[in-house]
């Protein structure tokens, strides 16, 4: 690597890059480079790579990230949807030979094919990635339900967000998305970074979001389809009661209703309980009491 020369994220060499490529940051793609050391280190900190890991990097923008993945893991796979941005990651990522960089976009590529196109089997790949905001949830359920088992995902992303996806039941924050994350991965925010860590200075806060695969993913829910049709009916209408979503979904017979109230009383809710009263556990409770009675 070239000797003295100021980090991508330094905002002077940043300003550099973009005057140079006549580069603004794209709302149509939520760019926003991120021009913290501390916070690029403590990212790179929280996804504990190790020389001898894979990551896989979205969005890289000018390779502020990229740059401080590449000083630690074996290689870094960078996606980056942006054709204008290609050329300016050639340039700034020059020095680092271990940067593959794909003018590609992540939800359209299959990632286990990726693998194993790669040959990385057997590689312990790590997720670590500054989302556009604008996309966050979708790129990220993509990944957690990606074919492969990626070890962790380390996501920057809306502070809104993180809190939605790392709550626990009684919160205002809990609900469908919460669930459909943490019955595969654990959730925790890691750190809150400020508005003034981004060129151009985006509107909220982020939050830099550690995901780490489960042990036993999914453990307990017998048919995914099922349970995820279960989870999106009861936060429908997050106003009305759990029974009420649920009679929606099903059908408001005096059957259905007596059948789901039996399920309440055998899983401890309560008949007039909301669904972001409800835990992770009791829902893999319900689905597998309701699936005697409801499941096709």
């Amino acid at each position: 690597m070239t000797q003295n020369r100021l980090s991508i994220s330094d905002p002077i060499r940043t300003n550099d890059i973009l005057r140079k490529y006549k580069l603004r940051a794209k709302k149509s793609l939520g760019q926003n480079f991120l021009t913290s050391e501390k916070v690029l280190n403590d990212i790179v900190d929280a996804s504990g790579l190790q020389p001898d890991q894979i990551a896989i990097e979205i969005g890289p923008g000018i390779g502020a990230l990229t740059e401080k993945l590449a000083q630690v893991a074996e290689k870094v796979y960078a996606f980056e949807i942006d054709p204008n941005l290609i050329p300016v990651l050639d340039e700034t990522l020059f020095d680092y030979k271990n940067v593959e960089v794909i003018n590609d976009d992540i939800l359209k590529v299959d990632l286990d094919d990726f693998v194993k196109e790669h040959h990385l089997e057997g590689k312990t790949i790590k997720v670590v990635a500054n989302l556009p905001y604008y996309i966050t949830t979708p790129i990220m359920l993509n990944l957690i339900n990606s074919d492969y088992p990626f070890e962790s995902l380390v996501l920057m992303m809306q502070k809104e967000v993180a809190e939605r996806i790392t709550s626990e039941p009684g919160h205002r924050q809990y609900g469908s998305l919460t669930i459909g994350v943490q019955t595969q991965m654990s959730a925790r925010i890691d750190r809150i970074v400020g508005k003034n860590s981004f060129v151009p200075r985006p509107k909220v806060d982020s939050a830099v979001v550690v995901l780490e695969r489960l042990p036993n993913p999914n453990d307990g829910i017998q048919d995914m389809d099922f349970f995820n049709k279960l989870i999106r009916s009861s936060f429908a209408q997050k106003r009305k009661s759990l029974m009420n979503n649920l009679l929606n979904m099903f059908g408001r017979t005096d059957d259905n209703r007596a059948n789901l109230k039996n399920v309440f009383e055998t899983c401890g809710i309560a008949e007039n309980a909301r669904g972001e009263q409800v835990s992770i556990e009791q829902f893999k409770q319900v689905a597998i009491e309701l699936q005697k009675f409801f499941a096709k």
